[in-house]
């Protein structure tokens, strides 16, 4: 499975006017930790695609929207629930470390 991927045209459609939280990944070709995030971001997306979206979004194809929410560093994972970024993290991360933050966010919903 792929994540899809977004970009500056198709950011508000696919993320910010989603029912569900989305997780946008901020990564870059060039980024090696971005590489060692992506594999985990897709085990994420299966195992919670009926609670949550994660898209990824190129921030050197797509500026503007890297700009707008002030990403400097990459990979820059932020979450989005309508509409608005309610968390944010800069580097890569272990998968359960991960989980556990988004889990900790995310939670408040679930009950």
């Amino acid at each position: 499975m792929s994540l899809s991927v977004v970009t500056d045209e198709t950011f508000p459609a696919l993320v910010l006017d989603q029912d569900k939280p989305v997780l946008v990944d901020f990564w870059a070709q060039w980024c090696p930790p971005c590489h060692m995030i992506a594999p985990v971001l897709e085990q994420i997306a299966e195992e919670r695609a009926g609670s949550l979206i994660i898209r990824k979004l190129n921030s050197d194809e797509n500026p503007l929207t890297a700009r707008n929410y002030q990403v400097m560093s990459l990979p820059t994972l932020i979450l989005f629930r309508d509409g608005s970024p309610v968390w944010t993290t800069v580097g890569a991360r272990p998968k359960a470390r991960l989980l556990a933050d988004l889990d900790a966010v995310l939670q408040p919903s679930l009950s």
